[in-house]
């Protein structure tokens, strides 16, 4: 008779493995652990791990997926709002993600310090892929609601959602550049901002909507540049 499969138990024990991924990647950091060093945290065999991930980087694609959980749950809420324009909850959308990154810092940070290896291209591929799968329809509801309201001025709403996605993939490409060439001190914080602001006024220019609606909160910008090894200039 087949092994009927428990698939709560299935959960949880995937779920243990993937929570003690994300403590190494945030106290370690992804390349200085192993599948072994997993293994010893949960006393697992590796017959136990390949049950549910095929490599290291699977587990990784499980972290990142469950960040991403994360997100698309605050995005729902934002959705479910009444009484917000188009362009409230678009602002309250890039709110969510900045406010659910910054909560995790410790944890994006570490992902950053090894996300431009060559080791680790398949997952930035996968990264990008899940980024568009999950905010494509969410734009295009959104861009459909301020068209049909007045608030955006495209005349090709879901073609320009899909170019705004592009874009979001674009800057947050930069947004890593920018981080590693702050912190190697190639560039300085005037830069950081300049780069942020011309990213807030592509996207207002192509939505047709009031300069400095979608500029990056300065508090956030210093939280992301203030890390402990180089101080932005000019921030009290």
């Amino acid at each position: 008779m087949p092994r009927t499969l428990d698939r709560e138990a299935h959960t949880l024990k995937r779920d243990a493995f993937v929570d003690v991924a994300q403590r190494l990647i945030q106290t370690r950091g992804y390349d200085a652990f192993s599948i072994q060093d997993v293994l010893d945290e949960l006393d697992a065999s590796k017959g136990a791990f390949y049950h549910y991930f095929g490599s290291k980087a699977d587990l990784l694609e499980a972290v990142i997926d469950r960040m991403a959980d994360g997100v698309a749950l605050g995005w729902a809420e934002v959705m479910a709002r009444s009484g917000l324009s188009a362009t409230e909850r678009l602002e309250a959308v890039f709110t969510t993600v900045a406010q659910f990154k910054a909560e995790r810092r410790d944890l994006v940070l570490a992902l950053l310090r090894s996300w431009l290896s060559d080791d680790n291209a398949v997952a930035r591929d996968k990264l990008r892929r899940l980024v568009s799968r999950r905010m494509t329809p969410l734009l295009l509801e959104l861009l459909r609601q301020g068209v049909a309201t007045g608030e955006f001025t495209p005349r090709f709403p879901d073609e320009t959602a899909r170019y705004i996605v592009t874009l979001i993939q674009g800057a947050g490409d930069i947004a890593t550049d920018v981080y590693v060439a702050f912190h190697a001190g190639e560039i300085d914080f005037a830069e950081v901002e300049r780069t942020f602001g011309a990213y807030s006024d592509a996207l207002e220019r192509i939505l047709g909507i009031p300069p400095g609606r979608m500029a990056m909160d300065p508090g956030m910008l210093r939280l992301w540049f203030s890390h402990d090894e180089r101080e932005p200039k000019g921030l009290s």
